[in-house]
Formats: C-alpha cells, sequence, structure tokens
C-alpha cells in the first residue's frame, strides 16, 4: 500500500458514527503508512486536553488543524499539500468527499498518484442541491473512486456524476467489530442494574435527533403494551432532542414503561444492545431528503449482538438489514408499523432467536471490518 495521507473533519475524539468508521478503518492500515489531518475537535482547554490525549494513543501519526472544521481554503489546501510532501505521501483518502475532495487537484499537482473520496448520507443529500450538485461532480472527476455505503447512496450520488466517475465508484460501508458485538457482551447485567430482569425490552442504540423515530417507538408503545404489558423501551443515547422525548413520554402516558439512559461511553454500549429482546430505530427522511440515513450500523451492531431489528426505510438503512430474514423495515413515521413488528417479535422467542441468528453469522460473512479495510487498501 502507499503512504497514504488522510484528510477529514470526522475524527475522534469527536464522537458520531462516520467519526468510529474512519478511525477503525484507520487502525487496519499500516500505521508506518498513515498520517491522519484532521480537524480540533472543540476549542478550549478541555477539548485540547481530549484531542491530545487521543492522538498520543494512535499508533500512526495525527496532525490537527486549529480549526474545528476544515474547510477546502488555500490555507488548508497548502496545509495538505505540505502533509504529502513531508510524509512522502502517494495516496489519499478523504474521509468524507464533500467538500474536502476539492482539494483533489492540488494533491495530485503535488503528487498524489490515488485519491479516493468517501462518501456518507450527507453527500445524497448535496446530490439534489444544484450548486452541490456541481460541485459533486467535480470531485467526481478530480479523483480516482467515490466510496459509498449502500445502493441508496449509490444511485443518488452517481446521479450527480459523469458516466465515468459513476463507473469508478465503489462500495465501502462501515464495518462491525464482531468480537466486541456478540450475544454475551454483558446485557444481562444491565437489565439486573436497571431493573428491567423479567421484562420483555425493547432497545434503541442511538442519538436523540428527529430522524432516528424514537419518538416513533414512544407512540408505539400503547399499541405494544396492549399485547406485552410488562414491555419497556430503553433508549440509550443522548442528544438535542431528550428534552422534546421525554415530554413525548409524559403526554403519551408510558413513563412506567420508558427507560432513558443518557450518553453512554463507547465501551458500554455492547453491553447496552445486549439488554434488550429486540432492535428498534424506525428511522425516517426529513426536510424533503437532505435528513436522511446513510447507513444505519447500530442494525448491523445489534445483528452481531444476537438482536432481530426493526429499521426505518430512510435511505440506506434498509441496506443493513435482510427484510424478513434479520428483521423487518417499517415506514418510518408509522408507530402502528414499528408496534405490529415489535409485538410480533415478542411474542415469539423462537422467531427472535431465528432472525437473531441469521443476523450474526450475515455480520460475519460480510460486515466485518477486516474484510472493508482490505477493500480500502486495494482502492488506496
Amino acid at each position: 500500500m502507499n503512504k497514504t495521507l488522510v484528510v477529514t473533519n470526522d475524527f475522534p475524539p469527536r464522537p458520531g458514527g462516520i467519526q468510529a468508521f474512519l478511525h477503525n478503518m484507520a487502525l487496519r492500515l499500516d500505521p508506518e503508512r498513515v498520517v491522519v489531518y484532521a480537524s480540533t475537535w472543540k476549542r478550549g482547554r478541555e477539548g485540547a486536553e481530549a484531542t491530545a490525549a487521543f492522538d498520543a494513543e494512535q499508533p500512526f501519526t495525527v496532525v490537527r488543524d486549529r480549526t474545528t472544521m476544515l474547510l477546502p481554503t488555500p490555507g488548508v489546501t497548502r496545509t495538505a499539500v505540505g502533509l504529502l510532501r513531508e510524509h512522502g505521501c502517494t495516496s489519499v483518502w478523504f474521509g468524507a468527499a464533500a467538500p474536502l475532495g476539492l482539494m483533489a487537484p492540488a494533491l495530485r499537482k503535488a503528487g498524489a498518484r490515488r485519491l479516493v473520496a468517501t462518501t456518507h448520507g450527507h453527500e445524497a443529500g448535496w446530490a439534489q442541491l444544484p450548486a452541490a450538485r456541481q460541485l459533486l461532480g467535480r470531485i467526481g472527476e478530480a479523483t480516482d473512486t467515490i466510496t459509498y455505503l449502500g445502493e441508496y447512496t449509490r444511485s443518488r450520488i452517481a446521479a450527480a456524476l459523469s458516466a465515468g466517475a459513476a463507473a469508478r465508484m465503489v462500495q465501502l460501508p462501515p464495518g462491525v467489530d464482531e468480537k466486541t458485538f456478540h450475544p454475551g457482551s454483558g446485557g444481562a447485567e444491565v437489565r439486573a442494574r436497571l431493573g428491567l430482569s423479567d421484562r420483555p425490552v425493547v432497545v434503541c442504540v442511538s442519538r436523540l435527533v428527529p430522524r432516528k423515530g424514537q419518538d416513533t417507538l414512544i407512540l408505539a408503545m400503547p399499541l405494544i403494551l396492549a399485547a406485552e404489558p410488562d414491555a419497556v423501551l430503553l433508549i440509550v443515547g443522548g442528544g438535542p432532542y431528550e428534552k422534546e422525548l421525554r415530554h413525548l413520554v409524559r403526554e403519551t402516558g408510558v413513563e412506567a414503561s420508558v427507560r432513558f439512559t443518557g450518553a453512554v461511553p463507547w465501551p458500554e454500549l455492547p453491553a447496552h444492545f445486549g439488554a434488550g429482546d429486540v432492535f428498534a430505530m424506525p428511522c425516517r427522511t426529513r426536510r424533503g431528503g437532505l435528513d436522511v440515513e446513510g447507513l444505519g450500523i447500530v442494525y448491523l451492531e445489534a445483528s452481531a449482538t444476537g438482536l432481530p431489528v426493526v429499521a426505518g426505510d430512510s435511505g440506506g438503512a434498509p441496506d443493513a438489514v435482510l427484510d424478513g430474514e434479520t428483521g423487518w423495515v417499517v415506514r418510518g413515521g408509522s408507530p402502528e408499523e414499528a408496534a405490529e413488528r415489535i409485538v410480533a417479535l415478542l411474542g415469539d422467542a423462537e422467531l427472535r432467536q431465528r432472525m437473531g441468528e441469521r443476523g450474526r453469522r450475515w455480520v460475519e460473512e460480510r460486515w466485518r471490518w477486516d474484510l472493508l479495510a482490505e477493500r480500502l487498501k486495494a482502492l488506496l
């Protein structure tokens, strides 16, 4: 593999799914052949200390820009070109194609022979906006490969590219650590600590934002409780939508059947997945298609943990479910559909086990990090 310069805004300790994706991939590359150029997480002493501590633990070189948001400005481009030359990098991986991929021509002129730009969910939204669509087209022409998460994002982004650039697209989704997410991940201890040992548990692990569909699950609870009176909804995660969700719980009258954990440290997430009998996140598309689920790695983490999943139909979320085999896809925003599928799973232990086992096998066959890292190495 060539020595690679990774250019990204999305890198820990900044939290998020894209950040975890890039970090996990970087860890599976040869550390002697990787240099990461990233933005600073947040200003202030606390942010600086957390960033410095994280960077010191990495096996590869991390260079931080002082800004909290890298943009393809002349100054940032000069810094990226300087790092490419200083470290002898001959390939570049843009952690998010838009807008950082606009630096590709300058980096190629400076000596980069391979340029790979990864897309997530937001580029599918860009493809619908005239000005942003033109920028995506430029990025497609300037890079060797644009990667995509799944068929939904591929089809939207390809429409903004030339025929040649679209033909060069390669799938590169995030993976799952099947050794971390597994059926014996500690769910029983979490259930006992929360006093849920004898109750059917529907778990949702995600940031608390409107797109994810925690509100749909709360509205579904009266229907679920009519069939399973002891059921509880365990909402794991923090985010800006928490106040509205707590208000909705009170309005719906299901306070005794909904638990919020708040933000949970990453090492404890596998056990919180394992605390559920069913995983559900009925995500929905918002803002005319601009706020859309890119893939939904949480569905695959739940499958690796041995849980059946109920997913929404937003964007690429259905790509993370074998509908009818590892779980079901329902209309995002439909409490009735979500409740129907959840009730069917809570009432049938054999069905839960069959779908959970099929999901676990699917993750092992297709979604392991080591398999996907080999694909990235080949691209670079």
